[in-house]
């Protein structure tokens, strides 16, 4: 199995049946098809060999799509970037895959300098946006000019993607994904009905995140239309659905609120929607209340998972909503894997007890990129350790109770406590540091900071953000802060994160 395969086919069972529409551009299966040859052997004509990594760091657009099936085509390997990162983090990614060629949209083009300097194996930074390119970028359409070339075919355990993720050594980590691996998860998702067959897809979570790129993967492979907007906006998102048939959309439980919550929402007409899909973090009990009293004729369908998993590994269908009990779970093991829950010895655990939740399928990542280290702690027995914990209860429902890996996730982002606390220990006023998650209404959790200060010093939230915004994306940077004379701490020095989110959660 390849990428590209859903492409061929879509090419030759539907060729005139729209592949992607964004603003005002419709274009066909047989047109995207060709665009990508041609932007493939631009690709080949600027040195990407096989295995070569090309990066992205752009906003949701059909440029998007294209890139995510030449890249494949030429035989390189993808690399989409967190266009929230700074500048800083996408110079560690660059250089930690060494990447060859760099997509930017309009709002990264004037880092492009900078990014090229910093990153000396960068042959060629694409300007893959509207308008002319700034000096010294190459146009998409320039590259998508090239003569056509065949498919390269790589497949099955070929290297297809290296996707970044938060690490609690306070790096970002490469995933690394197959094709196979993200194919059969997309497979899974079918076979479990994630997505209405001949429907519409509506992309507004951003096409960089591994389960917005999870929904391309499983459209193309029923010849479904990609609806794209550049990134979540209510009012647009609620447009769109009424003015394309949108009939599936993938959201963060954040985003269903503020659809739910828009002054507008009555007032658009929402009857081609059939599926919502879920994740990334909770749904607290009342907003699905809400979201299913506003949309009686959706199904919900909440996908748990992560990167490392391509991405999904436990489905909660939309008939197991009804069920308060099961509502609250994760789901059942997706039908390409296996779920279990394991001790401290990686023994199976009964039902209803927790430990650590481990998956194994043909969906689990080839391992961490240039961590071999890593990558045999992580899979450790044929199995990926997930670092959540949870448990099973008798029927296979999975219910998580708290991340092992102390991670935070706010507004559907993965925030990393460890990387947070690098940047605030650095801080000049601060001694000692942790950062954990405290409930939030509108983001489920934010981040937040506690800080021990050097005698005589001081800190307020304000400086404290500025400082960091400096070195981390925005989303990451601590929103509140508590100052303390001291950390609660183990006998072997560990910071007590569990005894923290109890005194400081409000």
């Amino acid at each position: 199995m390849d990428l590209t395969t859903t492409l061929h086919r879509g090419r030759q069972r539907t060729p005139d049946r729209a592949a992607t529409i964004f603003n005002d551009r419709v274009t066909n299966y047989r047109d995207t098809l060709d665009r990508v040859r041609r932007f493939a052997a631009g690709l080949v004509g600027v040195g990407v060999g096989v295995g070569d990594r090309v990066a992205i760091l752009s906003l949701n657009s059909d440029y998007f799509v294209q890139y995510f099936y030449a890249t494949p085509w030429a035989g390189g390997v993808l690399v989409p970037l967190n266009a929230r990162w700074s500048v800083e983090e996408a110079i560690f990614a660059l250089r930690d895959c060494d990447a060859r060629v760099l997509l930017v949209d309009a709002a990264w083009a004037p880092q492009a300098a900078r990014l090229a300097e910093a990153c000396p194996s960068l042959r060629r930074i694409v300007y893959a946006d509207d308008g002319q390119p700034p000096p010294g970028l190459t146009a998409f359409a320039e590259l998508a000019s090239s003569s056509a070339m065949d498919d390269v075919a790589r497949g099955g355990d070929d290297l297809a993607g290296i996707f970044y993720t938060g690490g609690t050594t306070g790096t970002a980590k490469g995933v690394m994904l197959s094709h196979d691996n993200l194919l059969v998860s997309a497979l899974g998702g079918l076979a479990e009905e994630f997505l209405t067959r001949g429907g519409r897809l509506l992309h507004a979570a951003p096409m960089f995140h591994l389960a917005d790129l999870a929904g391309l993967n499983t459209e193309a492979l029923i010849g479904g239309t990609h609806v794209i907007l550049p990134s979540f906006e209510p009012g647009s998102v609620l447009g769109a659905i009424g003015a394309h048939q949108v009939t599936d959309t993938i959201l963060v439980p954040t985003m269903i609120q503020a659809l739910v919550d828009h002054p507008s929402f009555h007032d658009h007409d929402l009857a081609t929607l059939r599926r919502v899909v879920y994740g990334a973090s909770p749904m607290p009990s009342l907003l699905m209340a809400r979201a299913q009293d506003a949309l009686p004729d959706v199904g919900f369908l909440q996908g748990y998972g992560m990167t490392e998993l391509a991405p999904i590994a436990a489905i909660l269908a939309p008939d197991d909503h009804g069920d308060q009990g099961h509502r609250s779970s994760a789901g059942r093991a997706a039908p390409h894997c296996e779920i279990r829950v394991v001790d401290e010895n990686d023994a199976e655990c009964p039902p209803e007890t927790i430990g650590e939740i481990t998956v194994r399928g043909s969906n689990v990542m080839l391992g961490y990129w240039a961590r071999p280290e890593e990558t045999s702690v992580a899979l450790r027995g044929g199995w990926m350790h997930t670092g959540d914990g949870g448990y099973m209860d008798a029927d296979g429902f999975v219910y998580i109770v708290d991340r092992m890996k102390d991670m935070i996730i706010s507004g559907g982002e993965n925030v990393y406590s460890a990387e947070v606390e690098n940047v605030v220990a650095s801080h000049p006023s601060v001694v000692m540091c942790a950062v954990i998650g405290v409930p939030d209404e509108r983001w489920g959790e934010r981040v937040h900071a506690v800080v021990v200060l050097r005698e005589g010093r001081t800190l307020d939230p304000v400086t404290l953000r500025a400082f960091c915004k400096k070195h981390i994306a925005a989303y990451k940077v601590p929103h509140t802060l508590d100052i303390v004379d001291a950390l609660p701490l183990t006998a072997a020095g560990k910071v007590l994160k569990r005894q923290l989110r109890e005194q400081h959660s409000r």
